[in-house]
């Protein structure tokens, strides 16, 4: 099997906590890439860190707040006056993902905005609990408890062999135990230390639970302030922007 490479494009909080980045992940293996969120600051970090706009075939949105869709009209725009894209762009989120993603692209480029697209642009609205294939990727998405209107997702996505767990922005469930079985790698939230609320994820749940989680490698992203100024007592480990994680 070829290796599957995963950059971490930004691994801060809503608020880019420590000058981080906000949420996005690109994925690369020898059959697609894709990326696990489009935060706002996703492009520079995809220029920043000398990867190919272009070769992005797939987007999968978790939920539709801003540090993790809001970079797609950005994404458009390169597509458009820079790369001139022509082939198909698959978004994949949860209902309301196209609705939302082009509001936003007339917010803030309505004179492109009212342009058709040089590339198809295709958005795949799944709920929880269902299986889809794409563009050599096969994933499962699954509702966690963050934004419950529209809804926000988890997923879990086998590429060139390998299983990627990916919980976005999600509170505590116990749905992350089991899709974790048997995956090569988990990217999980991580938004306090302690501090233990309905709809983001503590370290100390997650030191809790740890040894019910079933992935080979488990990193820890959308880093609050709060984690970030306990790093030395942090035992799991933790991203960083522009981290390399080959599988």
């Amino acid at each position: 099997m070829n290796p599957v490479r995963v950059v971490f494009l930004g691994t801060g909080d809503a608020f880019a906590a420590g000058g981080r980045y906000q949420a996005a992940c690109f994925v690369e293996s020898s059959e697609t890439s894709f990326l696990l969120d489009c935060a706002p600051t996703a492009l520079a970090s995809i220029k920043h860190y000398g990867l190919n706009t272009d070769a992005i075939d797939t987007v999968f949105l978790s939920h539709l707040h801003g540090d993790h869709f809001a970079g797609l009209p950005f994404l458009f725009m390169e597509y458009i006056y820079v790369t001139e894209r022509r082939r198909p762009l698959y978004i994949v989120g949860p209902p309301g993902s196209e609705e939302g993603a082009m509001l936003l692209f007339r917010a803030m480029y309505s004179d492109t905005a009212l342009q058709p697209l040089p590339f198809p642009l295709e958005f795949i609205e799944v709920k929880s609990w269902k299986r889809f294939s794409i563009g050599g990727l096969d994933f499962n998405s699954f509702q966690v408890p963050h934004q419950d209107d529209p809804i926000s997702l988890g997923y879990l996505i086998q590429v060139d062999g390998r299983k990627i767990l990916y919980s976005g922005d999600s509170g505590w469930t116990e749905d992350l135990v089991e899709q974790s079985q048997g995956t090569d790698l988990f990217i999980c939230e991580c938004s306090f230390f302690k501090t233990r609320l309905p709809t983001h994820i503590d370290y100390q749940r997650l030191v809790e639970n740890r040894s019910r989680l079933g992935s080979k490698r488990i990193v820890l992203t959308h880093l609050g302030e709060g984690v970030l100024r306990r790093q030395k007592q942090i035992d799991m480990e933790l991203a960083h922007d522009g981290l390399v994680v080959t599988i």
